[in-house]
């Protein structure tokens, strides 16, 4: 049972900063993409970034391009999102997720495997 385990979320003001970190259980190789989603209260979940493990190319979503930053750290087993600038609408539940085959892809229909319970992220103008 794969284990993904997010921290670092919790409460500031807009233009303010937070880390989230998701640690795994397995070796951050065995996956070929992690990537992180939010989804706040009456919306659809929303691609955030993700790193192809292998290459470390990235990719974000529009909305966080310039602000965010996703990076990894293979020795810990540990994908990182440095979320700088945020934003009253940054305001959401952010999940890690992990897949082991296909396109590393965080657009509509995405689809990843492995999932964590999540850290919410609220920020206060």
């Amino acid at each position: 049972q794969v284990q993904l385990v997010e921290s670092g979320g919790g409460s500031v003001q807009a233009g303010g900063s937070l880390r989230l970190s998701c640690e795994a259980a397995e070796y951050t190789y065995n996956y070929n993409c992690m990537g992180w989603f939010r989804q706040a209260p009456g919306k659809e979940r929303e691609g955030v970034a993700a790193i192809a493990t292998g290459s470390g190319n990235t990719i974000y979503a529009d909305s966080v391009k310039g602000r965010f930053t996703i990076s990894q750290d293979n020795a810990k087993n540990t994908v990182y999102l440095q979320m700088n600038s945020l934003k009253p609408e940054d305001t959401a539940m952010y999940y890690c997720a992990a897949k082991s085959r296909g396109y590393c892809y965080i657009g509509a229909g995405a689809i990843f495997s492995y999932w964590g319970q999540g850290t919410q992220v609220t920020v206060s103008s």
